[in-house]
């Protein structure tokens, strides 16, 4: 059982926002959250809310404007700068590109916490970098420069950075923004991993699918509050309908997932068992259908089997088809 003695990171009543003295713009109210050693968590939020902003400012680059961060009890106001560094790694939505820097320069610059800009790499140094490297997949390119990396490598050699940086905690602003999709899930599986190994990793996402399905705790960065907990407690006290407030986008609670609210269609019938027949009620609901619990016309028979036919029954008609598309395209096309 977890204890407050396991919480590494934590913020009391935290304001953030822009501004100093008399002029100040507050982004949200008083905050307050906390993370434990070895977990994964996903702060999550609309555009603009202020997701960056709040991560810049648990780490000490933005002077909060109220409340308290706490850093392994420590006051983070009361840390030195160095200190800081040493327990905590980030990374930023900024994108670096430096002409004569190689990927090895760069994952080497996460051990200056300890060595300073100019001090060298000692072995433990060294190997801290050819770590970084290689868990990050990106030994084969140590030596390429990194303007001449993808978007995707340039991502992986910044969090290599920080892995090389070897922090008790690491926050990431959007660390899997330019991955494409196996690369983003080798990414949370890397730092899934890191977890594992005690540390305590906080990042911001747009992936709804991967807070909800991998993270240990979500930061639900809401316009009137911060939401904490597990995400299947965000969803059982409803946290995330909160979301969006939108006429044409819902939460369903019981697959976890956001929908569009489409126009009240055509009923249709739909016959069938198993997986074939699930993606085929989601392919008739995107397309504006409305499912009936009742036998009736025109009625569609899912195939048992990916090789078999959707059978179409209208009237006294009978169609056949041998895709979800064809039959989405038959069907639409009688609608017009």
């Amino acid at each position: 059982m977890r204890t407050e003695k396991d919480i590494i990171l934590s913020f009391e009543s935290l304001e953030i926002g822009y501004g100093s003295g008399r002029h100040r713009r507050v982004l949200l109210p008083p905050l307050s959250a906390s993370a434990h050693r070895g977990e994964l968590v996903a702060v999550i939020g609309r555009n603009g809310i202020g997701k960056s902003t709040l991560l810049r400012t648990i780490i000490g680059i933005q002077p909060a404007l109220g409340g308290s961060v706490k850093i392994d009890g420590d006051d983070l106001s009361s840390i030195p700068r160095i200190e800081i560094a040493r327990k905590i790694g980030y990374i930023s939505t900024e994108s670096i590109r430096v002409s004569n820097m190689t990927v090895y320069d760069l994952i080497a610059l996460g051990r200056y916490p300890y060595k300073g800009w100019l001090g060298g790499t000692d072995a433990n140094g060294r190997e801290a970098v050819e770590n970084a490297l290689a868990r990050t997949g990106m030994a084969e390119l140590a030596y390429r420069y990194i303007a001449e990396l993808s978007d995707g490598e340039l991502q992986r050699a910044m969090i290599g950075r920080v892995l090389a940086q070897d922090t008790a905690i690491l926050v990431m602003d959007e660390p899997t923004a330019y991955l494409d999709v196996m690369s983003k899930h080798e990414m949370v599986n890397l730092m899934q991993g890191l977890t594992d190994e005690g540390k305590t990793i906080i990042f911001s996402t747009h992936d709804f699918s991967i807070a909800t399905g991998q993270a240990h705790r979500i930061w639900l960065t809401l316009d009137d509050k911060l939401a904490e907990g597990a995400p299947e407690d965000l969803i059982i006290n409803r946290s995330f309908e909160s979301l969006f407030d939108s006429p044409s986008v819902g939460f369903d609670s019981d697959a976890g997932t956001f929908f569009f609210r489409n126009k009240a269609g055509k009923e249709i019938s739909l016959k069938g068992e198993g997986m074939i027949r699930k993606w085929t009620e989601k392919a008739l609901v995107r397309a504006g259908f409305v499912i009936s619990g009742r036998r009736m016309t025109p009625c569609i028979t899912a195939p048992d089997e990916p090789t078999g036919e959707w059978i179409l029954e209208k009237d006294s008609d009978t169609k056949r088809f041998r895709s979800v598309y064809d039959l989405l395209r038959s069907l639409c096309d009688e609608r017009k």
